[in-house]
């Protein structure tokens, strides 16, 4: 039996599957999708500016938390020839006076004095008695985070006369002490300030404010999309006081990340956070958001720009049934399934893109997917014609405007009275959104886009 030469067996495969009369059957190999895709998909650097506000009553507060009964003591007499103990028997009241800070403070001092000389031990010593109400006027500014003050004594009121201790008994000494009130007056000035610093230390709240916002949370439940926060630099203006407030200008240098799948761990390290003091601070908030299609979702909107259109040239045309999305090795992979003059699947290839005006993702550098054998480009070789694969690729897009509505909506609750912990709140406004770019995940397509706008973050009623 003669074997049939080869050029009549390519004649014979040509005409099979080239009859004008009947459709041809593709039998395409499917490009397998990547595995090997990230879990993070988004990291940048961010600068929040949150201007901040503590009102007085704030502080008054703390410090009456944190100053309780004896709030000063000093036993070592050798040093200045004195002792003191200052006690608070009442609530601190604190009010703005010119641009200061007014202190009201119930106290009783209890102080010890040593005199004379020390020849031939010609010495003595007294205990004086004070219970009254010191008025302290103040500078106050808000240093790394402790608000120092400079006090001088305004005024004493007397609850009960002045008295010093003489052979076991307390005689009133209002007459004497009145006159020579300005020897305890610095004293005592100085030690008011002192407990005031140790109390108002406001770093562990910001920190506890930052660690809060640190807390990664969910931005899409049906995507398993979550926003994780990482703070790296905090930077603070100095503090000025005004209507009862303290405010200052509190930056936030910070990175950002846009996570799928499982709930991120919180790796915020209060202790690796570094604060700095600055002159001025940019006045605007940049944040990055993920829009996220899943392909399954892309897949049926795509499939609804085919409906009802033929593709082909001459007596040759295709219907696109049904498209299917993919990510491989960066790029997308196009499943069209086809009816008409060619039946079967055909892949094509592309890199996903965004109209900023239409708000569309489209694909740009699209081309057919060929088996290593080239029997696509055989069977159905008017199918590579530029023309037809235009048509196709402009067909090959869809909106995500509703992704962007989703993410913006998704923001405007952190930005609107937020309260991550008592006494904390946060506020804001949020520009439109600008597209960055595109990624591909193994289950999605992700266009991340930054937004601007300003926060502000008032304290008020903490714990």
């Amino acid at each position: 039996m003669k074997k049939i030469p080869v050029y009549l067996t390519f004649i014979i495969m040509l005409s099979s599957l080239f009859g004008c009369s009947t459709s041809n059957k593709i039998a395409s190999l499917k490009p397998v999708p990547s595995e090997n895709v990230p879990m993070v998909y988004k990291t940048t650097t961010s600068f929040v500016n949150m201007p901040m506000e503590i009102t007085l009553k704030e502080i008054e507060n703390q410090l009456n938390k944190s100053l309780t009964g004896l709030i000063y003591e000093d036993n070592d007499i050798t040093d200045d020839k004195s002792e003191m103990k200052i006690w608070k028997t009442g609530t601190i009241k604190l009010v703005e006076k010119d641009g200061k800070i007014q202190s009201i403070l119930p106290l009783k001092i209890w102080s010890k004095f040593k005199y004379g000389t020390e020849f031939m031990g010609l010495n003595d010593t007294r205990e004086i008695d004070m219970n009254g109400t010191i008025t302290l006027i103040s500078d106050a500014k808000l240093s790394n985070w402790k608000m120092n003050t400079n006090s001088k004594i305004e005024d004493f009121q007397w609850s009960e006369s002045p008295t010093i201790l003489v052979a076991g008994k307390k005689v009133p000494i209002t007459y004497i002490i009145n006159p020579t009130l300005s020897i305890f007056k610095s004293k005592v000035a100085k030690k008011i300030d002192d407990a005031i610093e140790k109390s108002c230390d406001f770093k562990p709240y910001v920190l506890d404010v930052l660690e809060k916002m640190s807390t990664p949370f969910e931005t899409s439940e049906q995507y398993e999309t979550w926003f994780k926060m990482i703070p790296i630099e905090v930077y603070v203006t100095d503090a000025v006081l005004k209507k009862s407030k303290i405010e200052m200008d509190l930056g936030l240098k910070c990175s950002m990340q846009t996570m799928v799948g499982q709930q991120p761990k919180n790796t915020f390290d209060r202790e690796v956070v570094t604060f700095k003091a600055v002159s001025k601070m940019p006045d605007k908030t940049v944040a990055t958001v993920a829009a996220i299609s899943t392909y399954e979702s892309a897949s049926r909107i795509i499939t609804k720009n085919f409906q009802g259109k033929e593709f082909g040239s001459g007596t040759r045309k295709i219907v696109v049934q049904k498209v299917d999305l993919w990510a491989k090795d960066g790029k997308m992979i196009i499943a069209l399934d086809m009816t008409g003059s060619v039946n079967g699947s055909i892949y094509l290839s592309g890199i996903p893109y965004y109209n900023s005006i239409t708000k569309e993702i489209y694909f740009d550098q699209m081309d057919y997917v060929l088996n290593s054998k080239g029997i696509l480009t055989k069977t159905a070789n008017w199918l590579l014609q530029g023309i037809i694969l235009k048509k196709i690729q402009e067909n090959c897009r869809y909106s995500i405007k509703e992704n962007l509505d989703e993410g913006k909506k998704s923001m405007l609750p952190y930005l609107n009275n937020f309260s991550p912990m008592k006494g904390v709140f946060v506020n804001g406004t949020m520009n439109d959104f600008e597209f960055e770019k595109v990624e591909l995940t193994n289950n999605a397509i992700i266009a991340f886009i930054t937004t601007t706008g300003k926060m502000n973050v008032k304290i008020d009623g903490m714990e």
